[in-house]
């Protein structure tokens, strides 16, 4: 599907992304053919998606960013990929100063795909913790209910707006307004907001790029229930061959 003029990086085409992604794949000495079967699609389409021709689903973006060593932050990370401070913020900053790591509303990086917005909470890609805010659209979802997705890394959600139906694992419950979770990434799971109002959520992944487990570093078992994730891959709600959900219908 062609999405020539559909932005997905701060106003940027999709060439751009599809450029960051095929120099990350060069970079890791990964066959375009071998990243296409471990991230569950086929080699055309994911040399669609390098050229900026075809616009992967959030599961598909998932798979191919964990399979890359990357995250949505390093997405967002390229200096001529940032958006230009506004004439409001320049003129803030030269009355009152600039304290390091402050990022202004207006100025801040965002990757919208799918029905789904994340805005990048820090000024510059944090390769510890992504602090994102999410908003999810009304009718959105982060996979099909047949893929749910699933990558390493440790999530913090808070709901501050709408509501949003989230399934981790068997388990699945309706957030609301003041509601927060904690779960690990690893653990297979799915985000959609089926209702008539878009859900605002303060987003935290810890361990994204494959760092230590915050609970190793804690020095505590994780919660991660192999048995789990192993009958879940049996019932086919997930690729155990890829660290994130299979495509949809457009890859």
């Amino acid at each position: 599907m062609s999405q020539a003029a559909h932005p997905l990086v701060n106003g940027l085409a999709p060439a751009a992304l599809g450029s960051q992604l095929r120099d990350a794949r060069t970079q890791n000495k990964i066959s375009l053919r071998e990243l296409a079967r471990r991230v569950g699609v086929s080699a055309s389409f994911l040399s669609q998606v390098e050229l900026g021709r075809a616009k992967p689903s959030i599961g598909t973006l998932y798979s191919i960013v964990s399979e890359l060593g990357l995250s949505l932050d390093s997405l967002m990370n390229e200096e001529d990929r940032q958006p230009s401070p506004s004439e409001h913020t320049v003129e803030r900053t030269r009355l009152r100063g600039r304290i390091p790591g402050l990022q202004r509303a207006e100025d801040r990086p965002e990757i919208s795909m799918s029905g789904v917005r994340w805005e990048r909470l820090t000024e510059q890609d944090d390769p510890l913790v992504e602090f994102l805010r999410v908003t999810y659209t009304a009718g959105s979802e982060s996979c099909r209910p047949d893929s749910m997705m699933r990558h390493p890394g440790w999530e913090y959600l808070h709901i501050l707006s709408g509501r949003l139906d989230v399934q981790v694992g068997f388990n699945g419950e309706t957030m609301e307004p003041g509601d927060s979770l904690n779960f690990d990434s690893n653990t297979p799971h799915r985000l959609s907001n089926p209702y008539d109002e878009d859900c605002v959520a303060l987003w935290v992944v810890v361990g994204r790029q494959g760092f230590a487990h915050p609970m190793d570093l804690a020095g505590r078992n994780t919660v991660q229930d192999s048995s789990t994730v192993t009958e879940l891959a049996v019932q086919g709600h997930f690729s155990s061959s890829a660290p994130a959900s299979a495509p949809d219908a457009h890859g």
